[in-house]
């Protein structure tokens, strides 16, 4: 795919990766990604705005210089330091070695870190601007969205965003722009809970900032150009980002995996246990589950309870699934336990407590182990940590 014009004087100069399957080792990508540079261009300069990934660095440098010559480059700008965005900079700075780096502060260490050199770096601030001839780059700064050197750059004049990833998706489609490509709604949403969703009060804040601007095209740092449905895409990422409607009654979810029954047995007495200390509760068979619209309800929770039978000496990979999901969430505050049936070893409710407390849960109560088929002691033992784990919530 060749460049894309935007606008007078700016350009799409990125590369496309639609075979990829999985981002940074943990995050899927079903319909690959983009690599989003930008290239603006005014009377006195012109502007790169990001890199791209070094595997497609001789790609990006052809389409870059069919556009302009190296010397006529005066500016790096660096919204986000992550190798997606800078693997090709060394390279880069070796064909433009007199334009000026431009970055937050925060950044200023990853850059130096990526080259293995000390560099001069242009830092700016929010407000701050860079005049490069009839167009004016202007900078906000935006940490945590999601690095804390995130800013975001804007061109008033063709009234172009340039957030980095905030507002990006992995959705490869050579169109680019958001009207012309196909429906990449699950990817937003997919992006945003993986990458955006732990810092959702910087969300609101940079949201808050950009309000008054006047943008009329939004240029993320992958997927398609925002162009067409502006406010919907705003409004959707402030609404991901708004705090959960808490009821009245705290809400407690139970979660367990069995193979034979007895850890659901076990389960069902935590849930009445947690009902009698006047919670509302969600028993979750794992087995069966959805991941994404569990942690949405775990954000809303006050507490859970995980319940794995042992094998192997371990807690079984569906638990190990919701639990390293959850560190996408503010859990501090909420409370946790964990409980279930074993035949000889039965590790998995300490090696779950642990992961916990990891996660920075409160765990207000030892777990309860029942080997085989939990007896009534065992499972009046469920009923209370039932109890105390909501109780713990007033404590």
């Amino acid at each position: 795919m060749n460049t894309l014009s935007m606008a007078p004087g700016v350009y799409w100069t990125g590369v496309l990766d639609p075979d990829l399957r999985i981002f940074d080792v943990i995050m899927k990508a079903d319909h690959g990604t983009t690599y989003n540079s930008y290239l603006v261009k005014g009377d006195k300069g012109c502007a790169l705005i990001e890199t791209a990934k070094e595997k497609f660095r001789d790609q990006y440098f052809q389409k870059v210089f069919s556009l302009v010559d190296p010397s006529q480059i005066t500016h790096v700008i660096l919204n986000h330091t992550e190798p997606d965005h800078t693997g090709s900079l060394g390279a880069l700075l070796e064909q433009v070695p007199s334009a000026t780096l431009v970055s937050s502060k925060n950044a200023v260490p990853f850059i130096k870190a990526i080259l293995n050199r000390d560099v001069e770096v242009l830092t700016v601030g929010d407000g701050d601007t860079i005049d490069l001839g009839g167009v004016t780059l202007e900078f906000f700064q935006t940490p945590f969205l999601h690095w804390p050197d995130t800013m975001f750059t804007f061109v008033r004049e063709r009234g172009i965003l340039f957030p980095c990833d905030f507002l990006g998706s992995h959705f490869a489609d050579e169109r680019m722009f958001d009207d012309e490509v196909d429906d990449f709604t699950l990817a937003r949403r997919h992006y945003f809970d993986h990458i955006i969703r732990p810092f959702k009060e910087y969300v609101l804040k940079a949201l808050d900032k950009i309000k008054d601007l006047p943008v009329k095209m939004i240029a993320p740092s992958h997927g398609p150009i925002l162009r067409t449905n502006l406010d919907k895409y705003i409004e959707d990422y402030r609404q991901w980002s708004l705090a959960p409607a808490k009821g009245e009654k705290p809400y407690a979810m139970v979660f367990y995996l069995t193979s034979y029954g007895n850890t659901k047995q076990m389960a069902e007495e935590v849930a009445k246990g947690a009902r009698e200390a006047g919670a509302d509760v969600g028993v979750f068979d794992l087995q069966a589950a959805d991941i994404p619209a569990i942690v949405d309800e775990v954000e809303r929770a006050d507490a859970i309870a995980t319940g794995s039978l042992t094998i192997n000496g371990d807690a079984v990979k569906p638990v190990w699934d919701l639990l390293s999901s959850l560190a996408t969430l503010k859990i501090r505050g909420k409370s946790a336990v964990a409980f279930g049936s074993y035949g000889w070893s039965g590790e998995a409710v300490r090696f779950m407590e642990e992961r916990l407390k990891g996660l920075k849960f409160k765990v207000p109560a030892e777990g309860v182990r029942a080997q085989l088929f939990p007896t009534e002691a065992d499972l009046n033992a469920c009923r209370e940590l039932g109890r105390k784990l909501v109780g713990s919530l007033s404590a």
